[in-house]
């Protein structure tokens, strides 16, 4: 299934604590960005790719897709205050029909069998998420005291990319502005429609980069991947 994917580039990624937008930091000698962005290079089904960047961050980025030699047709979107707006920001980039991923770029470890797989789904019922079962036990919590233990076997943490039509995700983002809705991803922004969005089964190794142990984790991966020749 062809598809474009938007990829949120403007964050400043504070609880990394790195001082400088995190997809700039390298992981085995390569931006983080960089890492992400080949899967969708190598991927025959990405049609083209657009970045929501910093405005003060486009001419470096632009750099590093030209360092990189990446090829497919790249375009750039104002990055917003919040990751949604973002988002919106790179939907009227991609106009007319079709399927759009929209993909945290911190996120350089997932893989073209997964993406393959979401947009199946998406085509098939307009809207798809990956996501992976919780493994660990989960409390509600009041204060500093527990409420009650929730029960796991319904619940998923949620990944990206996530895959839509495109009218149906223009839709969630042009009702969530009218109704002043920030959601925590865009799938919550779908559901208010309503409309049903599928689940597909990702891969625990498809983490976000978030904190600076997190690069801990990346480096085993890349390490792993290294000797699976992946």
């Amino acid at each position: 299934m062809k598809y474009t994917v938007i990829l949120p580039a403007a964050g400043r990624g504070k609880r990394m604590g790195a001082g400088i937008n995190k997809l700039l930091l390298e992981l085995d000698g390569v931006p983080v960005l960089i890492h992400t962005l080949l899967v969708f290079e190598n991927d025959e089904n990405c049609k083209a790719m657009i970045l929501a960047v910093n405005p003060d961050e486009r001419d470096e980025m632009e750099g590093l897709l030209n360092r990189y030699k990446i090829k497919k047709p790249v375009k750039f979107a104002l990055g917003g205050a919040e990751r949604q707006q973002s988002v919106f920001n790179g939907l009227k980039e991609a106009g007319g029909e079709g399927l759009v991923l929209v993909h945290d770029a911190a996120r350089p470890f997932i893989t073209k069998s997964l993406i393959g797989r979401l947009a199946e789904a998406a085509e098939r019922d307009g809207a798809a998420i990956l996501a992976v079962p919780v493994k660990d036990t989960v409390k509600k919590a009041i204060g500093n005291h527990v409420a009650e233990t929730i029960e796991r076997s319904s619940l998923w943490a949620v990944q990206t990319p996530q895959a839509f039509r495109i009218s149906v995700l223009l839709e969630a983002h042009e009702r969530a502005g009218q109704d002043s809705f920030l959601g925590t991803d865009d799938a919550s922004l779908v559901e208010r429609l309503p409309h049903p969005v599928a689940i597909v089964q990702g891969d625990y190794n498809n983490i976000k980069l978030t904190t600076r142990e997190d690069l801990v984790f990346a480096e085993a991966i890349l390490r792993q991947r290294d000797r699976q020749n992946i």
